[in-house]
């Protein structure tokens, strides 16, 4: 599971946690190096409701000449894939890609117009989303610029767009890119390119219904790394892998892997790449499930990835991973601090508000680390999670245990990059916005870390039910992340953290978590909405869901009061306790939906709750938020990594660069990492 980045509107000050600098430097020392060094530059631009931002990679120069080549070839092994996100993501993005670079490359006639300006916004909002998709809500990117003007400069730049490539771009057809909405055919109207002409709901379903994992304790991850198409009326799963759908860009993915195997840290780090190899060249789910194993297991060394298809958000019923990859360095000082959560995970379970038979007897190896990233690519790119707890696999986890890490660097660079006006905005009072200012970043970190560490470690499945996927379908992924989120706000007010050392006064804390959590689950996030829209993507409803439940459960007791004040919506939490104990009871109530798989159950929370917003509270909102300059979704260009070599063409060191600009990178990457044909 990665946890999506929600900074850039939640409105909270958002630091998870501060990079760590070399502790050996005196106070003298560090003042020097401040005064002598020119700020880092964390801002690269802002278009649409886009920021695009830099980051950092603290410790880089601790690393060994080895382990930065490690990192170096994980690095180039994720960028191969690049294009297989693209693919995934919509049939037609490669194609048009390639012609609107061919466009922007190429154009020598007059820039200063507001149409080529809104074909050049138009291009950078398709790269940042991997296709013509928004990355968040999924809807199609709407052209501010006519056909006809597109026509003009596909004609002057001898550049091929045609058919229903090019008519996509300014018509209603595959209008979403995932389609979860309720009594549909989602597999159907979703955009998403996971399945082939024809194929349903029903198909989906059937198909996989027939296929029976060898352990039916270890149940395979059926569906994950294929496309279901239908030929003659048959299904079929084309595989990816080496020899086979995007077989082009594996095969160079395997190589620079081959050569991060190389240089391995050790041997439990080599023996899971070459399970990662293996798997990219056979496609075979068995060593799918083997490489988590050995991956989960080795916990030792520097340097970590994460490399594969891997999250299954973007298929409307759960099913497809979509390619990601993040390469990590150990935050040694931040991770030992955290590394109190992984020690305690049974207390916490144990102490849980769930059903005794729901609760796990032996939460075995949650493991919990800060990390800075080194690169990324796929789906974690230009937008990036903030949090990753992987392996997905249930019995895994139970079994082997998991590995959960926070992106330091990445949280360090919103932090860095933000402002607090919006924050003044939305809070209730002078006393909501000074626990935000001296509380908010620590309950970020700490809800984070719950979330990941105890949230989706915790709970078990009741005997003989399937995995949620199957059991809960479309609503799957926004009840786990609902549910884990749950388990971080329950104990965020509890005072066991200050019993561990993490806080110094958890009321305080407790209280700004809440206050933000509710503040943004009723009102804030909304600004990623365009009026009239219902929510669909999985962590947005489950935000909402979250918050309104415990909002309609706790009006008898006035336990969040909505105030009206000169025409502007606030949200007050009048009584912490009772608020955590609504938090206590929604997480009871969840773990008993995904224990049983009670679909009717999950379905009428998420639909009742979740999905619909009010209109006028939404029209509100945008209004409130348009006196602000700053976008409402945030995303990274990636740190250059460029080896220096000898004469004979050996390494001898690895440089860190940054790109200038958003294009810049953008079109570096298309020009370099362009494996795969314009259609699969």
């Amino acid at each position: 599971m990665n946890f999506k980045q929600i900074l850039g509107v939640a409105f909270v000050s958002a630091t998870l946690f501060s990079c760590g600098n070399d502790k050996a430097k005196t106070t003298e020392e560090v003042t020097e190096v401040k005064i002598a060094e020119t700020p880092f530059n964390y801002n690269v631009e802002q278009f649409a409701d886009i920021k695009v931002l830099r980051y950092q990679i603290p410790g880089w120069e601790n690393l060994s000449l080895k382990e930065q080549k490690l990192v170096y070839y994980l690095t180039q092994a994720g960028l191969s894939g690049r294009d297989i996100i693209w693919d995934q993501n919509y049939k037609h993005n490669l194609k048009i890609r390639e012609a609107l670079e061919q466009v922007y490359n190429n154009y020598e006639g007059d820039k200063t117009t507001d149409d080529w300006n809104a074909f050049v916004v138009y291009l950078k909002r398709v790269w940042f989303s991997n296709g013509i998709h928004h990355h968040y809500s999924n809807d199609k990117l709407k052209p501010e610029f006519s056909s006809e003007y597109l026509k003009m400069l596909l004609a002057e730049t001898d550049t091929e767009l045609e058919g229903e490539a090019f008519d996509v771009i300014f018509n209603d057809k595959d209008a979403k890119k995932v389609n979860l909405a309720k009594g549909i055919d989602n597999v159907s109207a979703s955009a998403v390119n996971f399945y082939g002409e024809g194929v349903t709901n029903a198909d989906v379903e059937n198909f996989y219904k027939a296929m029976q994992s060898p352990d039916p304790t270890k149940p395979l991850s059926y569906g994950l790394n294929s496309k279901l198409v239908k030929e003659d009326g048959v299904l079929k799963e084309l595989k990816y892998k080496s020899g086979g759908l995007y077989g082009k860009a594996i095969d160079e993915i395997i190589k620079w892997l081959e050569l991060a195997k190389g240089v391995a840290e050790n041997e439990a780090q080599a023996n899971a790449l070459g399970l990662l190899i293996e798997y990219y060249t056979t496609g075979d789910l068995q060593t799918w499930d083997d490489y988590n194993v050995a991956w989960t297991a080795a916990t030792e060394g520097n340097v970590d990835y994460i490399n594969s298809f891997i999250e299954v958000y973007n298929d409307p019923l759960g099913y497809r991973g979509s390619y990601e990859s993040i390469i990590q360095i150990k935050d040694f000082d931040m991770s030992k601090k955290m590394a109190v959560l992984s020690e305690n995970a049974q207390w916490f379970e144990d102490n849980s508000p769930l059903m005794e038979e729901h609760k796990k007897k032996n939460v075995v190896g949650v493991t919990y680390k800060v990390v800075n990233v080194a690169g990324e690519a796929g789906d974690a790119s230009p937008s990036t999670p903030i949090g990753v707890n992987l392996p997905n696999a249930n019995w895994i986890r139970a079994a082997v245990g998991s590995k959960s890490v926070s992106l330091g660097n990445i949280v360090q660079s919103y932090n860095n990059a933000g402002g607090s006006e919006r924050l003044k905005e939305f809070v209730n009072d002078e006393e909501e916005l000074e626990l935000e200012e001296a509380y908010g970043q620590l309950g970020d970190k700490l809800h984070t870390a719950l979330h990941e560490v105890v949230g989706h470690a915790s709970g078990q499945l009741n005997p003989g039910v399937g995995e949620t996927k199957e059991t809960l379908k479309n609503y799957a992924s926004t009840l786990e992340e609902g549910r884990a989120d749950l388990v971080a706000l329950y104990y965020l007010y509890d005072p066991k953290l200050q019993e561990l050392g993490l806080v110094e006064d958890w009321q305080k804390v407790g209280k700004a978590t809440y206050d933000g959590y509710i503040r943004n689950g009723l009102m804030t996030q909304l600004i990623r909405l365009n009026l009239g829209d219902d929510v669909e993507e999985a962590h947005m409803r489950n935000r909402q869901w979250v918050s309104a439940w415990v909002f309609e459960k706790g009006q008898a007791d006035n336990v969040i009061e909505k105030i009206t004040r000169d025409g502007k919506t606030y949200f007050n939490i009048t009584d912490y306790e009772k608020l955590h104990k609504l938090f206590g009871e929604l997480l009871r109530e969840t773990q008993r939906i995904k224990s049983e798989g009670d679909f009717q159950a999950v379905e009428a929370l998420v639909e009742g709750y979740g999905v619909k917003v009010d209109q006028t509270l939404h029209a509100e909102v945008l209004e409130r938020n348009a006196q602000f300059k700053s976008a409402p979704y945030s995303g990274f260009v990636n740190p250059v990594l460029v080896p220096v070599t000898d004469n004979n063409g050996e390494i001898t060191a690895i440089e860190v660069t940054q790109p200038e600009t958003f294009d810049e990178q953008m079109l570096d990457y298309s020009n370099r990492y362009n494996f795969l044909p314009e259609v699969n």
